[in-house]
């Protein structure tokens, strides 16, 4: 199986560039592995402490940065490595400080695997949660470097646990230890013989309960809210937008919704202003006067960790549709009630979160317009629900240090 794999992988290294020219992401994908040698030649020398972090995407990078800000401070002598699977993780991250050199992941074959780790020579490799490569992890094994998984989580659906995984149960033979997320993970590695394991939690945990120690002080918010309730709309896809707009068209007395898409298109952001009957505008065309305005649409990155501290109930996008929940940890780190789509089965923290009634989810806007009234006219209600998410975050929190007393 592990001849198929390397020759599916060959076929793909071959194709990619054709189906680029039609794919704008594919193309970075593409254009960016091409300078990944140089980079590593240029930014590493040979005697260089080299700490590796592979992240699939921005939701792994997320994952990591807790023990890179650990590494950062017991550490320092080390150079931090990071290297994406995704175009959308490297070009959201690509001058993050946190890290010393920030790379695509080649493909994962064996010549790619050797030359990555000829010139990055790391000393300690971490990859997140998913991400499994076998010719990497094959040579990690064979030049003895220490290799973990960290905030590890695995469901008996993969093929791991599969007759005929066994191709890939090797691989997972490279970890010296596995940090994962929960008890269930646990049991399924020890099925399958893997006792090196430990049930640290999930490092986003650690990394969202920091924000509320920063300065989240956005004063265009403030003016654009007044003294009305808020509801931050987070990461959306057009499903979820459309479980929003008969609420959000009704007019809420005393509440004003901020919106911010995932993906910042300039036809789905027309899209989706087309489809407001309310007075609404748009954080890059802001104009005088933002308390006039019922609707603030984000069309930018980087602010919506912030703007959650303004919410008095959070809607967090993905689940209305198949292109999978995002992060839901965010808005509960400030104490704030979090309503969901309904596909959210592969993401335990959301299930978790339900179960303690910090969390609910909807099936069609007739289902979310009633939620939002309920948590917008019952304070009781909404601040109830708001402090079990916030002590859902605070209850969950030391991942970090579990893998520092493990490492150090």
């Amino acid at each position: 199986m592990h001849f198929f794999y390397n020759l599916f992988i060959c076929f793909a290294e071959k194709l990619l560039p054709l189906f680029a020219i039609f794919n704008s992401k594919l193309k970075l994908f593409v254009k960016g592995r091409k300078a990944v040698a140089q980079q590593l030649r240029d930014n590493i020398r040979k005697n260089d402490k080299i700490v590796w972090f592979h992240a699939a995407s921005l939701g792994e990078f997320e994952q990591a940065v807790p023990v890179m800000e650990m590494f950062k401070k017991e550490r320092p002598e080390y150079k931090i490595l990071v290297s994406f699977f995704s175009p959308s993780g490297f070009e959201n991250k690509k001058t993050h400080p946190l890290a010393d050199v920030i790379v695509y992941l080649p493909l994962d074959t064996p010549k790619k695997a050797k030359q990555f780790l000829d010139l990055a020579h790391p000393e300690m490799v971490f990859f997140v949660k998913y991400e499994i490569w076998p010719n990497y992890l094959k040579e990690l094994k064979e030049r003895g470097i220490r290799t973990f998984l960290l905030s590890g989580a695995f469901r008996e659906n993969q093929i791991y646990f599969k007759s005929y995984g066994s191709w890939m149960r090797k691989s997972l033979q490279t970890f010296e230890h596995f940090f994962l997320q929960n008890k269930q993970s646990q049991e399924l590695l020890k099925s399958i013989g893997f006792n090196n394991t430990g049930i640290s939690g999930d490092t986003r945990f650690d990394r969202v309960s920091r924000q509320i120690e920063y300065d989240n002080k956005l004063p265009f918010i403030k003016e654009f809210l007044q003294e009305s309730l808020c509801l931050v709309a987070g990461s959306t896809w057009p499903e979820d937008e459309n479980y929003l707009l008969d609420y959000i068209n009704k007019g809420p007395t005393n509440v004003k919704i901020i919106i911010a898409p995932h993906e910042i298109k300039e036809d789905k952001i027309n899209s989706l202003q087309e489809k407001l009957k309310h007075k609404n505008v748009r954080y890059t065309q802001q104009k005088e006067n933002l308390k006039e305005f019922k609707v603030l649409i984000i069309d930018s990155i980087g602010l919506l960790g912030r703007i959650y501290s303004y919410a008095d109930v959070a809607y967090v996008g993905g689940a209305a549709g198949t292109t999978g929940l995002h992060n839901i940890l965010e808005p509960a780190t400030f104490g704030i009630p979090i309503i969901i789509g309904s596909n959210f089965s592969k993401f335990p923290e959301a299930i978790q979160l339900q179960q303690l009634a910090g969390l609910y989810s909807v099936s069609s806007a007739e289902e979310t317009a009633s939620l939002l009234e309920k948590f917008m006219h019952d304070e009781n209600f909404r601040k109830n629900t708001g402090m079990i998410a916030g002590h859902f975050i605070n209850t969950n929190t030391g991942a970090t240090e579990t893998v520092r007393s493990y490492l150090f």
